[in-house]
């Protein structure tokens, strides 16, 4: 009869293989399914005001994914300089989509008046007119768990909108 010290390495193993079922087992973030989501939530915008739809960049993903990749630390909304237009989003803890984010930028259409072609004082409009840049054909998106564990997500557009004195659409 075996003694519990020899069972050991047995249950030590027996718990290992458990734990990598367990875990390979779990849903992965399939890049695809994330590309559809933000794609989907944009030309959802787009659609609302008879505008083309987005096409999805790779070049606009990398340069998103490079700019979280250095706001990681720290989680801070702080625009790069280059010549995109660019939405950021945070959000508190890692359980934040693709589609959420979207929807925060798009909720600034409220503070936006189309006949004077601004936003209401004090209040940020130009996430949702970047969304809706008429002459805008490519978005990239990326999404990071910063390392103090919340969201973090930019999108980049290509050619960028909100240039001053032009109407979205």
């Amino acid at each position: 009869m075996a003694n519990a010290t020899s069972l050991l390495p047995s249950f030590l193993l027996l718990t290992f293989l458990f734990s990598l079922l367990v875990h390979s087992s779990e849903p992965k973030s399939d890049p695809d399914v994330v590309r559809k989501q933000f794609l989907d939530a944009h030309n959802a915008v787009r659609a609302s005001h008879g505008l083309p739809p987005l096409g999805w960049s790779r070049e606009m993903k990398y340069y998103a994914q490079w700019w979280a990749d250095k706001q990681r630390v720290g989680c801070q909304l702080i625009h790069s300089a280059l010549d995109y237009g660019e939405n950021i989003f945070w959000g508190e803890g890692n359980g934040w989509t693709a589609t959420e984010a979207v929807e925060a930028w798009a909720a600034e259409e409220q503070y936006y008046d189309y006949w004077t072609n601004t936003c209401m004082p004090g209040r940020d409009c130009t996430h949702y007119t970047q969304i809706v840049w008429r002459t805008t054909t490519s978005v990239g998106c990326a999404k990071i768990k910063c390392d103090n564990g919340d969201t973090y997500i930019v999108c980049e557009y290509y050619p960028h909108g909100n240039v001053i004195g032009e109407w979205p659409y």
